[in-house]
């Protein structure tokens, strides 16, 4: 008989198997979670009721099963009987004082024998006659169903006539490949045969069991009616029970076939490595569009602009300026606990948002299976409820960078109010000049002129001329202070909002896909 290879020890998948379940809670809506889950609880309330051997013997209607039971139990435990329905609950015979009576209150086995004078080989076992798996009753079936996954080892008692039924092997047999090792197939009533007939009628079960991947499991002949083989089928259960792992052994096989079918939600190789650079650039730049970036720095520019404009422009006419309000004022920029003034995200920023999270999400799944694509889906929905005042709040928040006013503008606003200061004179100093003619005392001062130009007259043409003429050189350099301002306040805006996507979006993704690895390598853990 071929032996699988020991692999970890059995508390070491049962925690490994736990932490797959743990991290699966909430986010794989799949039924093979809640079995693994199942399969703990067993685990545990299996491993506190002690060492006893569980053995059930189940088949169809007519396979001699009950007959056999009572054979092997040496009394009349279970009725035989040919017609349907048969029997209705699972018998039990006990052998020996393993604490039964606890272990058979968990199975829910209420009819009870206890084996006098016992052989020592058997001390420990606990055999059970379960209903026909072929009953009319549908309750029959499912107690059938429900202590087969719940006893230590299966004995499968077949037929001559039904040994390649279908429904037996492709419901019972052929899913158990995984627990060849407690698996035990009875060929009954082989008397029935003739030796070619029975060689034959073996060597085709042996060739169908091979085929179903239990090629450990191992084929005894027996007669209950005769007694032909029921040596042979205590001493394979006798080995059982002696070496007190057949509860391990199928606990084991049960958490490898559980591990099996969890690992159809894990990829091949290392599951999805997270959202691609690319994918991060373009949902940044889609919530910071959303989010109105465009807007404040397009305001800080027209801001920086109209401030220094005002402080190199034309002394005379910035009052003008005050009739309009700041662009940047006007968006209650500064208090994240506030809700600024930016337009909501038009039709165009939300799809490019939702396009985005859509290019992220899939990015992050790639190489994952559906479930957890699904579940990266619902991650990235989740994110996106509140997203819109986050970002706002940290829009509005922002700290778009000291508002210094650069030195040249000062030195250019220092000069204007000089040349404003000698128009000024050169405009009293006239109109002194015209009260004095008015007088008729305009004689009595001379009046200095440069270039035959009469001074005040120059004082007042060039203070005007020259301001003026400042203002227009001064207003290309304005605009490009503004310009840097607004790179500077891009750059912080989209610091901010890439915060907001990686907290809100990428980190709860990038979560998911850690659980999805974690998971994964359990699974490999409990399976291996």
């Amino acid at each position: 008989m071929r032996r699988r290879e020991a692999g970890p020890a059995l508390t070491d998948r049962l925690a490994a198997l736990r932490e797959a379940v743990e991290v699966a809670e909430g986010r794989l809506d799949v039924p093979e979670v809640g079995r693994a889950r199942t399969l703990l609880a067993k685990a545990g309330a299996r491993e506190a009721l002690g060492d006893a051997t569980v053995v059930a013997l189940a088949g169809a209607t007519g396979s001699g099963k009950s007959t056999l039971f009572n054979a092997l139990s040496g009394a009349e435990v279970s009725t035989p009987g040919v017609r349907r329905p048969t029997t209705g609950v699972a018998h039990a015979s006990v052998w020996g004082e393993a604490g039964a009576d606890r272990l058979l209150d968990w199975l829910e086995v209420p009819r009870r024998h206890r084996v006098a004078d016992a052989a020592p080989a058997l001390d420990g076992l606990v055999l059970l006659d379960l209903p026909d798996h072929d009953s009319v009753r549908l309750e029959h079936r499912l107690e059938v169903d429900r202590l087969v996954e719940l006893v230590d080892v299966l004995v499968w008692v077949l037929d001559p006539q039904k040994y390649a039924d279908a429904a037996v092997h492709g419901r019972y047999l052929a899913p158990m490949a995984g627990h060849a090792g407690v698996l035990v197939v009875v060929l009954n009533q082989i008397d029935r045969l003739d030796e070619q007939a029975a060689a034959a009628c073996l060597a085709d079960l042996r060739r169908l069991l091979d085929s179903e991947g239990l090629g450990d499991t191992p084929i005894v002949a027996t007669s209950a009616r005769t007694g032909a083989g029921l040596m042979e089928l205590r001493g394979e259960l006798g080995r059982r029970v002696s070496a007190r792992r057949a509860a391990t052994e199928r606990l084991t096989a049960d958490v490898r076939a559980t591990a099996e079918a969890l690992s159809a939600y894990c990829p091949d190789g290392d599951p999805g490595a997270g959202p691609a650079r690319a994918a991060e650039a373009e949902l940044t730049g889609a919530l910071a569009a959303a989010a109105g970036v465009p807007v404040v720095v397009a305001a800080v520019e027209r801001s920086a602009v109209r401030e220094g404009t005002a402080r190199t422009g034309w002394p005379v006419v910035r009052w003008v300026r005050k009739l309009r309000p700041d662009p940047l004022e006007r968006l209650h920029l500064g208090d994240e606990r506030a809700r600024s003034s930016l337009p909501t995200a038009g039709a165009v920023q939300q799809a490019g948002m939702t396009a985005a999270l859509r290019q992220v999400r899939t990015a992050a799944g790639e190489g994952l299976p559906q479930a957890w694509r699904d579940e990266l889906r619902r991650t990235a929905d989740s994110a996106g409820v509140d997203l819109a005042d986050r970002l706002d709040r940290a829009v509005t928040g922002a700290d778009l960078g000291p508002a210094r006013v650069p030195l040249w503008q000062r030195a250019v606003g220092a000069l204007q109010w000089a040349l404003l200061a000698c128009a000024l004179v050169g405009a009293l100093w006239l109109l002194g000049l015209g009260v004095l003619g008015w007088l008729q005392l305009d004689d009595v001062l001379p009046l200095p002129e440069v270039e035959g130009i009469p001074l005040p007259t120059l004082l007042l043409v060039l203070g005007l001329l020259a301001g003026a003429l400042l203002a227009v050189l001064a207003r290309p350099f304005v605009r490009a202070g503004a310009r840097r301002r607004r790179r500077r306040a891009e750059q912080r805006l989209t610091a901010r909002v890439a915060e907001v996507a990686h907290g809100s979006v990428l980190a709860p993704l990038e979560g998911t896909v850690e659980d999805a690895r974690v998971f994964c390598a359990a699974v490999r853990r409990a399976g291996s």
